[in-house]
């Protein structure tokens, strides 16, 4: 596969100064160094229902919330390597799973109604249980589409290969996102970055991510640096965002998104709906299947 599908862990936020953020790299250095993807732009597209349900879902803080993306670690082309990823939390604990496949593929494999499994990974169960968990996500919902484009810059940190468990541990990762900007328009990871910020300019969002406790020495610098944690959600954040526009000025950018949509996807098929009753219980039996398998 070449990649990691699955991630269980926890996902700890903060909002640091360029000040702090110094202080704490300089911290890091004894234990971590750059991972293999060191300073990236970050590029995701996001899918929701017309309604944005998983945006609204998301902002309302509750204790299970879940999101749908494509992610590129730089400017896609048709043949550049995406993550199709779903994104769940649950009691504080994220579960995350993501299938990469050529940019094109990707999309034209979102905008179809079936999600199979038929044209992926036929070698790789892994691949195949993953496709089939993604596509299960997206029929359940039905009508999800392309609804936001979201950028940020980002450094990345792994441990170095000497660390100790009492260190971290290999697992442990820190990552600051900065330049985080939103659109609702030119949906599209071949496309170059630009638009709304929705992160105070100078200001750095700061994601520990562990599978248990966060390291001693790290916490000494949360205690030196007085951070404390946030629920900084940069899709709830970049929906809220365009909330204050007017109904004409998101007329017009759902409407610029769905012509280019349904220009990438000419050959869509009429996309499944449940009835809200039979829905309802199609998630319920859904997440305990995921969650089931994610702890297997």
């Amino acid at each position: 596969m070449g990649y990691q599908a699955v991630f269980k862990r926890y996902e700890i936020k903060y909002i640091v100064t360029a000040d702090q953020k110094a202080r704490i790299i300089e911290a890091m250095e004894k234990y971590m160094e750059p991972d293999k993807f060191g300073r990236s732009t970050v590029r995701n597209i996001y899918f929701d229902t017309d309604d944005f349900v998983l945006a609204r879902h998301s902002i309302a803080k509750p204790d299970f919330k879940e999101k749908l993306r494509i992610r590129s670690y730089s400017k896609a082309d048709t043949g550049s390597t995406v993550f199709v990823e779903l994104k769940r939390k649950y009691d504080g604990v994220v579960y995350k799973r993501r299938l990469g496949m050529p940019e094109a593929e990707a999309m034209k494999w979102m905008a179809s109604e079936k999600h199979g499994t038929a044209d992926i990974g036929k070698e790789e169960t892994a691949s195949m249980q993953v496709a089939s968990e993604i596509g299960y996500f997206a029929t359940m919902y039905g009508g999800l589409r392309p609804v936001l484009y979201l950028s940020y810059d980002r450094e990345a940190y792994r441990m170095k290969s000497e660390a100790t468990l009492y260190d971290g541990g290999s697992e442990f990762r820190v990552t600051f996102d900065s330049n985080i900007r939103c659109r609702e328009n030119d949906l599209s990871l071949r496309s170059d970055v630009y638009g709304k910020a929705i992160l105070e300019e100078g200001k750095y969002l700061m994601e520990l991510k562990c599978p248990g406790a966060i390291p001693l020495w790290m916490t000494k610098v949360l205690s030196e640096e007085h951070l404390y944690k946030t629920s900084f959600s940069k899709y709830g954040t970049a929906y809220c965002s365009f909330m204050s526009k007017t109904p004409e000025e998101r007329s017009h950018s759902i409407a610029a998104a769905n012509e280019n949509y349904a220009a990438n996807a000419s050959e869509r098929s009429k996309q499944r709906r449940f009835p809200a009753g039979q829905r309802n219980k199609t998630q319920t039996a859904g997440r305990l299947s995921f969650f089931g398998r994610i702890s297997a």
